[in-house]
């Protein structure tokens, strides 16, 4: 079944709410309120019979009797009630508000989601429709939903290489939408990888993922979009915590972490003065697990995930470029992750693929070990897809088979048998190197920020990306710049 159709009907009616006022987000967190209902009443009756402790009063029939002002006021309702019930429901419904203020709209929204049977219609249909409806959310720059949208083809390239296995647990502290857990659990169904039994499918749908997200609206989309997936109960617990990740240990080790944290260098907290203004600090979490102490909130992550895997855990992080150089405690963690994990590779990624502009950022990937007195990481292996590579989000966005080669030479069936395609006199364009613990050790604050191509845009002015790539990387460039110098700015008022 294509679902382009689908996507682009539910999608159209976007357009006449914008009028009102209602905003892409806002108009994704009304359909999944509605489209859980629906499917709520559709599991209540045979053959499913279910028991979703919803109160007759706020059933999804309750909605369809109801027109003008009447439907208004019994939805806000409706929302406030569900959401203090318990299990899935309520964190569906938790701080629940009506965005469509015109009630003949709003029963048309209810009409379209009406016209669906939600619960007949097959995981990986329901699945397509939602992530179609996120992909255009994100693609709302000026939303900001874009921060919680991992590429999906950098998503699976990172699943593909870290190859999960069914029966293990799999995390994400800061899932997002939940990208990660979709392509894991793809990864993990598809019959060309395994032959799932009775008892390796309950555990998929019930207890390999493990996630937080702090953003509450976020944390909606992430429920509804797994539970779309087939993965979770409709009368159960969600598999994403509302938690701040980084405060405590997990209290649970996994097998896996799959993530990319939120863009943003610091953590910081508001709060209110002695004359009542605002005003916004430095957060540090001072954690005995932790290696070093820092306000740098993706050096916290870093330390976290750590954290989070078993002895035998795998990780494959997406991190910024100032992960790799920052000193101070970046270098103690560096170094402390260079001893007591296997971090055997780095992914360099271009920019232009991410919704957040002037992002410079990589992937890790690491493997947990037990304390030793010896370093663990032996060889970091290096893949740059960045230098000379050009891509826009809208006009030449990063596909899969941009990174078929990567996953070729990561090896992820076997990274013993790994082979150098990089050869000073034979391929000196090569992508794909290594470099000795000693060397990385070595180098000034243990930067892993490690370069060897030329960058031909410096010396060739016909090998120049075209007009339009190179002004939107020029953009993206002054963005993150003009991001930098708020945080200087935010530093220094903070010091005055």
């Amino acid at each position: 079944m294509n679902t382009a159709p689908i996507v682009s009907k539910v999608w159209s009616f976007c357009t006449t709410l914008r009028d009102d006022g209602v905003g892409y987000g806002d108009y994704l967190e009304q359909l999944t309120y509605l489209i859980f209902l629906k499917m709520a009443d559709e599991y209540a009756k045979p053959p499913y019979s279910r028991d979703i402790d919803i109160p007759p009063e706020y059933t999804w029939q309750s909605l369809k009797t109801k027109r003008g002002a009447a439907l208004e006021a019994h939805y806000i309702k409706l929302l406030r009630a569900l959401g203090s019930r318990k299990g899935m429901l309520g964190q569906i419904f938790t701080k629940a508000q009506n965005k469509v203020q015109d009630p003949a709209k709003l029963y048309r929204l209810i009409d379209m989601v009406d016209s669906t049977a939600w619960a007949m219609m097959g995981a990986d249909i329901k699945g397509d429709i939602y992530e179609g409806l996120l992909e255009r959310n994100a693609e709302d720059t000026k939303s900001g939903a874009g921060q919680y949208f991992t590429p999906r083809a950098l998503i699976r390239a990172m699943v593909e290489c870290v190859r999960p296995e069914p029966g293990k647990t799999i995390a994400d502290p800061a899932c997002g939408t939940g990208g990660f857990f979709l392509a894991a659990y793809d990864f993990i169904t598809n019959p060309d990888h395994y032959q799932l039994d009775k008892a390796q499918k309950a555990f998929l749908k019930h207890d390999t993922f493990h996630g937080n997200e702090i953003v509450a609206n976020t944390r909606r989309l992430s429920l509804m979009n797994m539970f779309l997936h087939n993965i979770g109960e409709i009368d159960g617990e969600g598999a994403v915590s509302p938690n701040d990740a980084l405060v405590a240990a997990s209290g649970q080790t996994y097998d896996y972490v799959l993530a990319n944290p939120p863009f943003g260098k610091k953590s910081s907290m508001s709060f209110t003065n002695d004359e009542g203004g605002q005003e916004t600090d430095e957060l540090t979490y001072n954690r005995q697990d932790f290696w070093a102490t820092t306000a740098n909130k993706q050096l916290n992550f870093v330390q976290h995930i750590r954290t989070m895997l078993k002895t035998t855990g795998r990780a494959a992080v997406v991190v910024p470029d100032n992960v790799l150089f920052e000193g101070g405690a970046g270098e103690t963690i560096r170094r402390k992750l260079l001893d007591n994990t296997d971090l055997h590779t780095i992914l360099r990624l271009p920019t232009g693929i991410f919704y957040a502009h002037g992002v410079k950022a990589n992937v890790i990937f690491f493997d947990n070990r037990e304390a030793s007195p010896n370093p663990w990481t032996k060889q970091v292996w290096y893949y740059d897809y960045r230098t000379n590579i050009h891509h826009t989000l809208k006009k030449k966005p990063m596909r899969f088979e941009d990174l078929a080669d990567f996953v070729a030479c990561y090896k992820p069936g076997n990274r013993n048998v790994r082979t150098l395609t990089w050869d000073a006199k034979s391929n000196p364009e090569g992508r794909w190197r290594s470099f000795f613990y000693d060397e990385l050790i070595a180098r000034d604050k243990t930067s892993l920020d490690v370069f060897w191509l030329r960058d031909k845009s410096l010396t060739d002015l016909d090998n120049l990306p075209e007009p339009d790539d190179l002004a939107e990387e020029i953009i993206e460039n002054l963005e993150g710049g003009l991001n930098s110098f708020r945080e200087v700015l935010a530093g220094l008022n903070k010091a005055g």
